[in-house]
């Protein structure tokens, strides 16, 4: 079993940055792709950023993309996004996830292992 834990959530004004962290323990085989998504009130869960298992490649969403940056740290079991230039409507619970697939999903069905979540609150 994979568990998840994300940290990092917090309250930051529009414009500023927050950097989240997820640690993954339990029993790893090889390297998985792992996602972001985030859930804000009254919406779907929706797709943030992933990192495949297989190479490294990164996607995003097209409203995250350039100002939110994925990368992993396979020695210690960890994944990071780097969010920059935060907006009130990046207001959402941030949620890691672990998929089997070697290679990069954007849809939640696709991942079998989901963090508790961190909120991330962006003031105006």
């Amino acid at each position: 079993q994979l568990q998840l834990v994300e940290s990092g959530g917090g309250v930051v004004q529009a414009g500023g940055s927050l950097r989240l962290s997820c640690a993954a323990s339990g029993r790893i085989f090889g390297t998985p792709t792992m996602g972001w998504f985030r859930q804000a009130p009254g919406k779907e869960r929706e797709f943030v950023a992933a990192i495949s298992g297989s190479d490294g490649a990164t996607g995003y969403s097209d409203s995250v993309k350039g100002r939110f940056t994925m990368y992993r740290n396979n020695v210690n079991n960890m994944v990071f996004l780097q969010m920059n230039s935060l907006k009130p409507e990046d207001t959402a619970v941030y949620y890691c996830a672990a998929s089997l697939y070697r290679i990069m999903q954007r849809t939640t069905t696709s991942y079998g292992y989901w963090g508790q979540g961190t909120q991330v609150t962006v003031s105006s």
